[in-house]
């Protein structure tokens, strides 16, 4: 079965992260391909701030607690660095959404984002990330939403598109192979 040669996954660490993750590794396993987990990072006070005084004392802070929250985002999915697959942790400063579609630049990749939960403020100032990888991305990308969006899904007007529609590893490397063909 062809499929990604890499899955890169943004690691927030937020819960309906969680669920990307899980989803990310059961596709890296399913086709033999290396999980990158990226997590990003932005001084306190933004890029602005820190370029009017920079400290290179506190962007090594800085950078080892991004690194910190990496490995803490991977323990809750996970509950420990998986052993028996390619992992690649990334710790990169920057707007994530820019992040994640330079480094998922090959069309061999495969991107996975969280959407988050969607009410009315949340839409508002949430869910850039991944709007911004659906649209600025060169390969495909693949936005799973947390299970709390699929509960509520279950009870709204187009409840009969989530009924009964689990989505699958295998399931979207069937549908993948279908339409690249």
């Amino acid at each position: 079965m062809s499929g990604p040669r890499r899955v890169i996954v943004g690691t927030s660490g937020s819960p309906g992260n969680l669920c990307a993750l899980r989803y990310a590794e059961q596709l890296a396993r399913a086709c033999d391909a290396t999980l990158i987990p990226v997590h990003t990072w932005t001084p306190p006070g933004g890029d602005v701030a820190e370029r009017r005084s920079p400290c290179m004392h506190m962007r090594r802070v800085w950078a080892e607690d991004a690194w910190q929250r990496l490995r803490e985002a991977l323990e809750a999915a996970w509950g420990q660095l998986l052993a028996d697959l390619t992992v690649q942790l990334v710790v990169e400063r920057g707007d994530p959404g820019r992040v994640l579609t330079i480094i998922a630049s090959d069309p061999g990749d495969l991107l996975v984002v969280g959407t988050g939960r969607r009410a009315t403020l949340t839409r508002v100032f949430c869910g850039r990330v991944s709007r911004y990888c659906l649209a600025h991305a060169r390969c495909p990308v693949l936005a799973v939403p947390s299970a709390a969006v699929l509960l509520h899904a279950s009870h709204g007007p187009l409840w009969w598109a989530f009924w009964r529609r689990t989505l699958t590893a295998d399931r979207i490397l069937r549908d993948g192979d279908r339409t690249a063909a």
